[in-house]
């Protein structure tokens, strides 16, 4: 008898101080200490329980029933407080991530195209206007389109200013746009007249040259095209580009694909041609290089011997660079918003 009258005091005690340490609880871990405290493996309402086995038949069974009462009790305000924090800390949530509608809106901040976009598609569509055609082709490119095609055979000199990175002997990431005229020339007859925009790559790093850059090339392909058409089209471009009036200046050189060829020069546009540091006193700065399609290439694509025509090559990184006067292509490949801010009306 006086087993049972002490077990049953210790669970009035038990009782005395969970219920109002649940109800105290100020957080789910709280709670959760108290729950192992009382009904864990080790807890004190589970050590009477465990305990009871020792009892005889008719006190165990009084005494279990008591202590089989507060443990429900205990569990069922174990989970109606665990409910209640749910509750409250959804509440603050709510609060917290609440709308103030009140307050001024945040603007959504526009984005623009980046230099190098903005440049090369502004020069395709003035070329557009002239009558050109978009073309585009893969920048993995088999060796023949690349270089034999265009009257680069193995083993040229010229190979060596067009060092680039080969996936095998015959396929590599293409130099210049240039094999684009050759599968346009394949696929068509004359009259050919388009622009290849695209990336292209090379071996090439400095603050002037990137392994991969823009190029933007022309071709037109008719009969009785002439040097002066060149020089006609090259002007009506730079006139849009950089301005009306803008000085051109054609500088003989040499490219394997076009006979005879050309530098071509614009006054510079820091000192409109007096001389200045950035075209190093010349007055004027490169631009691109042009030329009349050699009669090798039209015989590779099995055109008519008396066909003739023109191509030209620029580089859109070196056409920005003269535009918003940039000294270091590199700073086109950083991403720095510090750079490309500059340019929020693009």
């Amino acid at each position: 008898m006086e087993q049972t009258e002490r077990i049953g005091k210790g669970l009035q005690e038990l009782e005395t101080w969970v219920l109002p340490a649940i109800e105290g609880a100020g957080d789910p871990e709280a709670l959760e200490q108290i729950r192992v405290r009382v009904l864990g493996r080790k807890g004190q309402l589970t050590e009477i329980l465990r305990g009871l086995s020792a009892f005889p038949p008719e006190m165990r069974r009084e005494v279990g029933q008591q202590a089989n009462a507060l443990k429900a009790h205990i569990e069922a305000k174990l989970q109606e407080r665990q409910q209640g924090l749910r509750v409250a800390l959804h509440e603050g949530l709510a609060v917290r991530d609440a709308i103030d509608i009140t307050l001024p809106g945040r603007p959504v901040r526009r984005g623009s195209l980046h230099p190098l976009t903005a440049t090369l598609y502004e020069i395709v569509e003035i070329f557009q206007h002239l009558g050109f055609s978009v073309a585009e082709g893969p920048e993995v490119e088999l060796d023949y389109y690349n270089f034999e095609a265009l009257n680069i055979p193995k083993d040229h000199p010229a190979r060596d200013m067009q060092d680039t990175f080969y996936v095998t002997d015959e396929v590599l990431l293409r130099t210049h746009t240039s094999p684009v005229q050759i599968r346009v020339m394949e696929a068509q007859t004359p009259p050919v007249r388009i622009v290849a925009p695209g990336r292209v790559y090379r071996r090439d790093a400095d603050p002037t040259h990137s392994p991969m850059f823009h190029q933007v090339e022309g071709l037109l392909v008719d009969y009785g095209v002439s040097f002066a058409d060149l020089k006609g089209t090259l002007q009506a471009f730079v006139d849009q580009f950089f301005g009306a009036g803008t000085r051109l200046r054609y500088r003989p050189s040499f490219f394997p694909f076009t006979e005879p060829s050309a530098e071509v020069d614009i006054a510079c546009v820091m000192c409109k041609g007096t001389g200045c540091r950035v075209c190093k006193g010349s007055g004027f700065l490169e631009i691109l290089g042009s030329g009349m399609v050699d009669p090798e290439v039209f015989r590779m694509v099995g055109y008519d011997p008396e066909i003739t025509g023109f191509a030209f090559g620029m580089g859109v990184e070196r056409i920005a660079m003269l535009r918003y006067g940039i000294d270091d292509i590199r700073l086109f490949f950083e991403n720095d918003l510090r750079f490309l801010q500059q340019f929020p009306s693009l």
